[in-house]
């Protein structure tokens, strides 16, 4: 599958040495993403994929993914892909993101890609794709560039 252009080990060294438990457990209580059926697929420094399969129920009049569906999993990528680098004691905010639609997330599953651009002390600017796996054929379907704040003091 064609994914964002991205080294094969991470650039980035995560500020709390639990991070991988910490961004897994917060996945697995963040509740809209057990109602969507999402799974976090890789998960490295600075990098989230989130994988949704399709539903009837996630869809939209003409049956591809509703545009709020996709945005919905590629915030999320982002949002835990920075996450993947803040400190202990630290939670993760999405404060704007700006979603191009490229093409119908038209598949039997999507796959979104958060990925870190820079991580700084409280501001972090990440980039998101989304793809459509279709009969084992992706296309690219959604773009976004994100920002997160770390909110420290939020265990």
């Amino acid at each position: 599958m064609p994914h964002t252009a991205r080294p094969t080990h991470s650039i980035f060294e995560p500020r709390n040495p639990d991070w991988e438990h910490s961004v897994r457990g917060s996945f697995a209580r963040q509740k809209v993403m057990n109602l969507l059926g999402a799974e976090m697929g890789t998960l490295t420094p600075g990098h989230c994929e989130i994988r949704l399969p399709y539903r009837d129920d996630l869809t939209q009049q003409n049956g591809y993914f509703h545009a709020g569906i996709t945005s919905t999993i590629v915030d999320s990528a982002g949002g835990y892909a920075g996450y993947t680098l803040m400190p202990d004691g630290a939670d993760v905010l999405t404060v704007e993101f700006k979603l191009n639609l490229l093409a119908p997330a038209d598949g039997e599953f999507l796959v979104a890609e958060g990925q870190v651009l820079k991580s700084g002390r409280n501001l972090v600017i990440t980039r998101g794709e989304v793809y459509a796996i279709k009969g084992g054929k992706a296309t690219h379907c959604a773009t976004m560039q994100q920002t997160l704040m770390t909110m420290h003091g939020k265990a």
